[in-house]
């Protein structure tokens, strides 16, 4: 067959090349989500679910059937999911599974991303940051440093960054938020000069990290009051725009040095998913320059 019949056919059949790739694709990952549940599977011993060790099994492991029981799943479902046929399973059967199977948080993510599901991402020991993080973030200093979140929430500060930005607020911010500040706060927003270029990225940055939240209060609550209280908020969120933390260069009027010209680069944290460090670095000469001026005498 000539790639002439060959592209015929799959016109007459309705299909595509990329609907072929699709597929394959999807197949690929049945395939890896098949043998990764095995091979959680294998490693597991009936006393680890609380069930008594029974007789010598012919094969390691819990059998399919005790996984099912266990996650409270059909018995037929679960072995079609091990047997990787093309079935959805939502995340609440997943979380079951993953409490089944005893996976920890990095097995949990890679079994979402096989299933092709946004990853629910364990939120609580995102909050804490270490104290080893908190020396690297002040070894940075004096370039100013934060430790952000996905919802853009400040976990942490080095002491150039709060002295950078302790003139911008006529009182201390109680969101400690960057968004919160960027779009609910006239004088912070003053001092992007180039907001409408960077604004939307940060909302499109939020949109994506959204989709690992949906439906959890916190996250709903606070892009409502967002969306509420900030046209520009609310017009850029409409947009359903995405992006990735990247490098970025930003200018801000600050009322003691005056312009600075900021290159904010993010760093990922591996022991904090869906955190990262933004550090802040001059991008010319005259911000080099003035950037001292942003600090008191004592800093």
């Amino acid at each position: 067959m000539t790639a002439l019949d060959e592209t015929t056919l799959t016109q007459a059949n309705g299909t595509t090349a990329s609907d072929t790739a699709a597929g394959s694709l999807a197949g690929h990952r049945r395939r890896e989500l098949a043998e990764f549940l095995r091979t959680r599977r294998s490693r597991l011993r009936p006393e680890d679910i609380g069930l008594p060790p029974g007789v010598r099994r012919r094969t390691p492991g819990l059998r399919r059937e005790e996984v099912a029981q266990d996650a409270g799943v059909g018995v037929t479902w679960y072995t079609w999911l091990e047997q990787g046929r093309p079935i959805k399973a939502s995340s609440q059967v997943l979380d079951a599974v993953a409490r089944a199977l005893r996976l920890d948080d990095a097995e949990r993510e890679h079994m979402y991303k096989l299933a092709d599901l946004p990853i629910k991402v364990t939120t609580a020991r995102a909050l804490a940051v270490s104290p080893a993080m908190s020396e690297v973030l002040n070894a940075l200093d004096p370039l100013p440093a934060v430790v952000v979140n996905s919802r853009w929430d400040l976990l942490e500060t080095n002491e150039a960054y709060r002295q950078l930005f302790a003139h911008w607020h006529d009182h201390p911010c109680g969101m400690r938020n960057v968004l919160w500040c960027m779009f609910m706060e006239p004088e912070v927003q003053s001092r992007h000069i180039n907001f409408e270029e960077e604004a939307p990225r940060t909302v499109a940055q939020l949109r994506a990290a959204f989709a690992n939240h949906l439906g959890e209060p916190a996250w709903v609550d606070f892009i409502r009051k967002l969306t509420d209280g900030s046209e520009a908020f609310a017009r850029m969120w409409a947009r359903h725009d995405v992006a990735r933390p990247g490098v970025r260069i930003k200018h801000f009027l600050d009322p003691r040095a005056g312009l600075l010209s900021i290159i904010t680069t993010s760093l990922a944290v591996t022991e904090m998913p869906e955190c990262r460090i933004i550090v802040y670095t001059p991008a010319d000469d005259e911000t080099r320059a003035r950037l001292p001026l942003t600090r008191t005498a004592a800093g």
